[in-house]
């Protein structure tokens, strides 16, 4: 088969969905000693959403359809589906796969991310790199998470900071160069799998007819994250632009992992940029890990911002894994 050259891959279309319970910080203080006073104080978060009637898959199959409604495609037409997520319906088959089943997408080849709160980069940037190949033409690249089943609930350090949702974007390949979205990107790992990590699953230990599969809840290092992200994220992030040849006038939109609204600040500070530039989905939606990127994404465009200027994603998460991505979206949607 004679590949056509892809001369741009463009964002057609954005798009995010959460689960209809909203969870407030005095709804959790009741079944754990905490408080709204100290969650906004050290969080920003003001709510969440919990799934409590939906899996992994259905907040990604609900986020797909809003995609291909807006993008004004049928599932017919998609060729690709990458799922991000550390919070699957099952170890297999992927969840992609079953979001491919949902939405009746059966031309599409499907799979799944893990590179936890990066994953959302980590999928953008790889299926990025599938469209430039000539072969697929319209890609869905979604992250989904339904963190509350995978939290330890008398763990307040933890559990507080988390919430439910999906969020993604669908991807063209098109002949236009000036509609090109991708400007650079960059990944990362830097091996502390101690810091974060979730749903480990122990080895046997004898040959037992007693032996059945488990696994733990989420656990996080609160201080080593603050650190990390404090420390090394702005750094970070000032390089990746350097190299670029891209200085923080030209950015428009900061969209970075959702962790909360401190940390968030945090780097706002250290990179001297206006707190206004960055997403802060994270006071109503907490903590969706993945999801937290392509909800912020999103609901910027939705709201008229990053049109303008360069819109840089910046995520990072367990691993510890983190990257970036610089976009120009300035023909997203009608522009």
């Amino acid at each position: 088969m004679q590949k056509k050259m892809v001369k741009a891959v463009k964002i057609a279309a954005t798009a995010h969905y959460v689960p209809q319970r909203i969870v407030t910080n005095d709804e959790l203080s009741k079944i754990m000693e905490t408080s709204d006073t100290w969650i906004q104080q050290h969080t920003g978060i003001k709510t969440r959403h919990y799934a409590l009637d939906e899996n992994t898959s259905d907040l990604c199959a609900k986020t797909a359809v809003k995609l291909l409604k807006e993008a004004q495609l049928p599932a017919t037409a998609i060729d690709l589906i990458i799922v991000a997520t550390i919070t699957p319906d099952a170890l297999t088959p992927a969840t992609a796969i079953l979001v491919q089943q949902k939405i009746g997408a059966d031309a599409a080849v499907a799979f799944d991310v893990n590179a936890a709160c990066a994953g959302f980069v980590f999928a953008l940037n790889t299926a990025e790199k599938f469209m430039r190949q000539g072969i697929y033409k319209n890609a869905l690249v979604i992250a989904g998470e339904v963190n509350s089943k995978m939290m330890d609930f008398q763990d307040r350090t933890s559990t507080v900071f988390f919430g439910d949702g999906a969020g993604g974007v669908l991807l063209s390949a098109v002949d236009d160069p000036a509609q090109e979205a991708f400007v650079a990107q960059e990944l990362a790992t830097k091996p502390a799998p101690e810091v974060i990590h979730s749903g480990r699953i122990p080895h046997v230990t004898q040959v037992s007819a007693q032996n059945y599969p488990s696994l733990d809840a989420f656990y996080q290092d609160g201080h080593a994250v603050f650190d990390f992200v404090i420390t090394e994220v702005p750094r970070y992030i000032q390089h990746f632009l350097h190299i670029n040849n891209v200085s923080l006038e030209e950015l428009g939109l900061v969209v970075t992992h959702q962790a909360n609204l401190r940390l968030i600040e945090g780097i706002a500070h250290k990179l001297a940029l206006p707190l206004h530039l960055f997403a802060q989905n994270v006071v109503y939606y907490g903590n969706t890990s993945s999801a937290g990127i392509p909800i912020g994404l999103d609901l910027a465009l939705k709201d008229g911002r990053g049109h303008k200027g360069l819109s840089l994603l910046s995520g990072f998460g367990a691993g510890l894994s983190y990257g970036s991505i610089l976009l120009d979206l300035s023909h997203v949607g009608n522009h």
